[in-house]
């Protein structure tokens, strides 16, 4: 199946976004979560349409959230138009689109949402990216592109029951790796990225312990 319509429409919806949300983490999130479910899977073959489900809802996630898409539910519709022409039946569409609707971190505070093998596969990769030294990077990028101090000891990190809170609570960067990014491992629903995110959030948390040391001299 070929998915090029699919990678030129994200390019054209995410061309302006600079908050570590962008087509190259879509594609990042693709190839990881397809590259996860082979290693987990060694029967399977990279030109199945499980690994093009995989890609597709990889590549085309962000381009419905909240953060950064000014009409969700527009993008949305021009999704469902898209992808019956490019191949995929009206069964895979909608794993496609329960994956992009309820894989984020802010939508399962309150509920944990059971989403497709396919899907499983895109969230741990997703919540991969943002571990590790790509997971520091964007973390810095999108705290600046909002406004948010790196740290600041006078505020402390919350414990995150609900969207609205999480959307809305004063945040700093550094806060933000206890509040969510070092809990991610432990939410992780493959073997492929259990593994890889044990090993993303120790060096993230070497990190930390580096910054604080810098921070306190």
């Amino acid at each position: 199946m070929d998915i090029t319509r699919v990678t030129a429409f994200v390019k054209e919806q995410l061309q302006d976004e600079k908050t570590g949300h962008d087509f190259y983490h879509g594609q990042r999130v693709a190839h990881l979560a397809s590259k996860m479910y082979l290693q987990d899977n060694p029967d399977a073959h990279e030109d199945s349409r499980m690994v093009a489900i995989i890609k597709t809802a990889g590549y085309l996630h962000d381009t419905i959230d909240e953060k950064i898409c000014a009409d969700p539910n527009q993008v949305l519709t021009n999704i469902k138009e898209l992808l019956p022409k490019v191949g995929f039946t009206s069964l895979e569409v909608k794993d496609i689109l329960f994956t992009m609707q309820h894989m984020s971190f802010s939508a399962n505070i309150e509920h944990h949402y059971q989403l497709p093998v396919s899907g499983e596969y895109v969230q741990d990769a997703d919540r991969i990216e943002s571990l590790g030294a790509i997971g520091i990077a964007r973390a810095f990028t999108y705290g600046g592109a909002h406004g948010n101090v790196i740290y600041d000891p006078r505020i402390k990190p919350q414990k995150l029951v609900s969207h609205d809170q999480y959307r809305e609570h004063t945040e700093t960067t550094i806060n933000h790796f206890y509040e969510k990014l070092f809990q991610l491992a432990d939410l992780m629903n493959t073997a492929g990225g259990k593994k890889e995110a044990q090993k993303r959030t120790e060096f993230m948390r070497n990190y930390v312990k580096e910054f604080m040391k810098e921070w306190n001299v």
